[in-house]
């Protein structure tokens, strides 16, 4: 066993349905300014004028910001906690209202599916549904991802299975 994830939760303890809250965090006008000078540079994610008179009414955070937050608030109240080994992917990312200067956002995660790696039975792929709101309860963002979980019994997971995506192909992990 790793010694590193050996206190941790393994695939064999998640339980598909379970429900994480993964806290809040409240977005500042700092906050959006500075990431969109690094990443994402656009006039309603710089300026406040510019913001006002944008589709978005103010000003906003970047939607990779969002998602950015969202994956921090993950690791903090769920994968740090479970034997995770990264992340495959993901998929069904939207972007469903802007996050605005001001707004707290909160999320939680679910376990959406959880399954053997097809390739290396040692490793579980668990599935989880994001679902991030801000503080008047409106959605912002919802996306699934897709972790790879070390597993304490590989040999529970031997029975053939499909081809699925985000599959660990033979001869290492992800991308």
């Amino acid at each position: 066993m790793n010694p590193i994830t050996a206190e941790r939760r393994h695939f064999e303890d998640l339980v598909v349905g379970e429900t994480v809250n993964l806290g809040t965090t409240l977005v500042t006008k700092e906050m959006i300014l500075a990431f969109a000078r690094e990443f994402d540079p656009l006039p309603f994610h710089l300026d406040e004028e510019a913001a006002k008179r944008s589709l978005l009414g103010g000003l906003a955070s970047s939607g990779w910001q969002t998602a950015a937050l969202t994956l921090r608030m993950l690791g903090d109240a769920f994968l740090n906690k479970i034997a995770a080994a990264g992340g495959l992917g993901f998929s069904d990312l939207k972007w469903k209202r802007p996050v605005m200067k001001g707004d707290t956002i909160w999320a939680s995660a679910t376990v959406a599916e959880l399954r053997r790696s097809r390739h290396h039975p040692q490793w579980g792929i668990v599935s989880i549904d994001l679902d991030v709101r801000n503080q008047k309860g409106q959605p912002v963002m919802s996306m699934r991802l897709a972790n790879l979980v070390e597993s304490r019994d590989p040999q529970a997971g031997m029975q053939p299975q499909a081809e699925q995506p985000y599959d660990v192909e033979h001869g290492g992990g992800h991308q």
